[in-house]
């Protein structure tokens, strides 16, 4: 009897002792407060109220946020800009810390047990930057406006064809590499500029870094192109022309004006063409199709083809692409044209000067004059020489006319000759002769001779001529 009760004694002690226990656990694993010795960046949180310093931890991250910062510039003579650090880009956060927290209450007692009893007992605050906020307050415009603007160098065509340069201009700019580095170094990592009721009143100072920014194009870098001087100049004359052939000339001419042909690059006269006709247009004036003039759209566009040939040829450049006119022209010598035809016939030479090339053209007082600007060696000199070497006869067509007696003729149109040229490049040393290239055999067509004749048999062996194929030149294109 007295073992049973003795036994009864320790079962309810146990039990007892159980009870104590779990109760202690209960309490342990439900208090509402932070493990004991538990800092967040230098603050002392450990046995506070979880529900309060969730409260104070958003009070101070937000006070951290709203730190003053001053921007200076001491030797550049701008006020001194002052934003708080979230104006500046940066944020703080304590995402873990707050999951940490919320894990406190989260799973079983022996889970909540667990996690409690080995809690971190250090914890640190994120800093997030995000330097686009700061760029969006010191933004180019306040860089412009505070530093001055970068300006690339310039050249231009003085009077008398001199070559002048405008000098670039360097300017200030921030250095925002060093800036954010210098933000990340200086903006604080804790709690130690806060407290739940104040911070501190002294602001953050960074001496803003600057660099000095120069313009891609520098006055060295234009004389680097090599466009020294005027190395050539060529004109032709339109004091007959109609005033759509001017004004189709004028647009040629003003396409081909300040270009810039670098070294080894051709100059392409179907992208001339094409952007004259997008930017300025074309008027209605006579072209040539199949060695005869015709109302076209486009015509007196050669004579600016024409006239580049000239001076290409004058400074040694290489033709590419070249032809003459089908007929004579009336503003230059057989043999040192160069016509157009969109599609089939196209100008073309290579700046083989190894530097830069620069062309202007105009058309002024019904004179079209093309310049090159370049270097070229001063003592040598190009010429052209153009030599008929033969002439071919005007053919005849015949074509019927019943209201003619049989065995006569009528002159419906006289034709007129052709002729074969051939050119050459003469090339000038010191005023002598060092070189002389034909450059181009040329043939211009015979224009036909039209006769009328009476339909009969055996007149003259009237037949009809082939068709020719119809290729529009000096202009783009018919009505």
């Amino acid at each position: 009897m007295k073992k049973l009760h003795i036994s009864l004694i320790a079962v309810a002690a146990i039990m007892l002792l159980g009870s104590l226990l779990f109760g202690y656990l209960h309490l342990y694993v439900n208090q509402g407060t932070i493990p004991k010795d538990v800092q967040l960046s230098g603050w002392q949180v450990g046995g506070m109220k979880s529900e309060d310093l969730l409260k104070k931890l958003n009070n101070r991250l937000r006070q951290l946020e709203q730190l003053p910062l001053s921007l200076q510039m001491e030797h550049q003579n701008i006020p001194n800009i002052t934003l708080t650090l979230s104006e500046a880009g940066v944020r703080y956060e304590a995402d873990s810390f707050r999951e940490a927290i919320a894990q406190l209450q989260k799973g079983s007692m022996l889970a909540r047990l667990s996690y409690r009893w080995n809690f971190q007992s250090n914890w640190s605050i994120t800093t997030y930057v995000d330097p686009e906020l700061l760029k969006s307050k010191l933004s180019p415009a306040w860089e412009k406006k505070n530093f001055g603007v970068i300006v690339n160098a310039s050249r231009r065509i003085a009077e008398m064809d001199q070559v002048v340069y405008t000098p670039e201009k360097s300017a200030a700019r921030l250095d925002w590499k060093t800036l954010l580095s210098k933000l990340t170094l200086i903006f604080p990592r804790d709690f130690t500029f806060v407290t739940d009721t104040a911070t501190t009143e002294s602001p953050l100072t960074i001496e803003l870094p600057i660099t000095i920014k120069h313009p891609n194009i520098t006055v060295n870098s234009l004389k680097q192109e090599g466009i020294e001087r005027k190395i050539t100049e060529f004109s032709t004359t339109l004091f007959s022309s109609s005033s759509g052939r001017i004004f189709n000339v004028n647009s040629a001419a003003q396409a081909v004006n300040g270009m810039i042909i670098k070294p080894g690059e051709d100059f392409d006269y179907s992208k001339v063409i094409e952007q004259a006709e997008s930017k300025y247009g074309f008027q209605e004036a006579p072209v040539i199709i199949n060695g005869k003039l015709a109302p076209g759209i486009g015509g007196g566009i050669c004579q600016v083809s024409s006239t580049v040939y000239n001076a290409a040829v004058r400074t040694g450049m290489e033709i590419v692409e070249r032809r003459n006119h089908s007929i004579p022209v009336s503003y230059l010598p057989l043999g040192q044209d160069a016509t157009f035809a969109s599609g089939s016939i196209n100008f073309r030479f290579k700046n083989n000067t190894g530097k830069y090339l620069l062309i202007h053209a105009a058309v002024e007082d019904r004179t079209l004059t093309v310049k090159f600007y370049g270097t070229f060696r001063k003592d040598t000199q190009y010429t052209m020489e153009s030599v008929t070497v033969a002439t071919l006869p005007a053919p005849n067509k015949y074509v019927q006319n019943a209201t003619l007696a049989v065995g006569t003729q009528e002159v419906l149109q006289d034709g007129k000759i052709g002729y074969i040229v051939e050119t050459f490049q003469v090339k000038k040393v010191d005023g002598a002769v060092v070189d002389k290239t034909r450059i181009s055999r040329d043939t211009y067509r015979p224009q036909n001779r039209l006769i009328a004749v009476h339909p009969e048999p055996n007149n003259n062996g009237a037949t009809p001529s082939p068709p020719l194929e119809s290729i529009v030149e000096d202009g783009i294109s018919t009505p």
